[in-house]
């Protein structure tokens, strides 16, 4: 897998020597694991919360391997979606505007319903969904589809990454059951950086 030098989606670059060691990749999203900034002060102090969460789901691209068939030919997009309400405003388009991961250009779509939610790799499900999450689930059983929200009922009810908040910091689980089990390949070094979940 090869990996990324930079988390430069949340407005400012971070750049990264280019270690032969396999621990880069953790490097490289620690890069990411910083508080953000607080809405009630008058200054910009910091990237927001969503900022931050747009250059995660970013960076999760290239710590994940998708089966051939989840693309329709080697120069496909890579389509990172979200269902439900957009906290992300076009913090998440411009993270990932006119970036290429694995010869695979990614682009933003935005889902109103499971039904529709083809051709995705990754799919941010918004946590205005929470009580239709067992039925979301289901309908995507069996796609390699990489599912990421932020509520507490989402790794138990089979989502595959879910994301936290620890002292202002963004962090996130990951259930890689769920994962393996929709054909995908997470990175050691990805579920080394994730919370224990539950």
């Amino acid at each position: 897998m090869r990996l990324g030098k930079e988390c430069s989606a949340i407005g400012e670059k971070i750049s990264l020597p280019d270690p032969r060691p396999p621990r880069r990749a953790a490097i490289l999203l620690l890069g990411c694991l910083f508080a953000f900034g607080s809405p009630t002060r008058g200054q910009d102090t910091g990237p927001t919360e969503y900022q931050i969460k747009a250059a995660f789901l970013y960076n999760f691209v290239k710590f994940v391997d998708w089966p051939t068939q989840a693309y329709a030919g080697p120069t496909s997009p890579t389509v990172i979606g979200i269902l439900g309400e957009n906290m992300f405003g076009n913090n998440l388009e411009q993270a990932i505007h006119n970036k290429v991961i694995h010869h695979h250009p990614l682009q933003f779509k935005q889902f109103d319903s499971a039904a529709e939610v083809t051709n995705c790799q990754v799919l941010f499900i918004s946590a205005s969904e929470r009580n239709r999450f067992p039925q979301i689930l289901a309908a995507l059983r069996g796609k390699s589809i990489l599912t990421v929200s932020e509520s507490g009922h989402f790794i138990p009810d089979g989502g595959m990454i879910n994301f936290i908040i620890v002292d202002r910091k963004v962090r996130f689980q990951i259930n890689n059951r769920a994962a393996r089990q929709a054909g995908l390949i997470i990175s050691s070094d990805l579920l080394n950086l994730a919370m224990p979940a539950g």
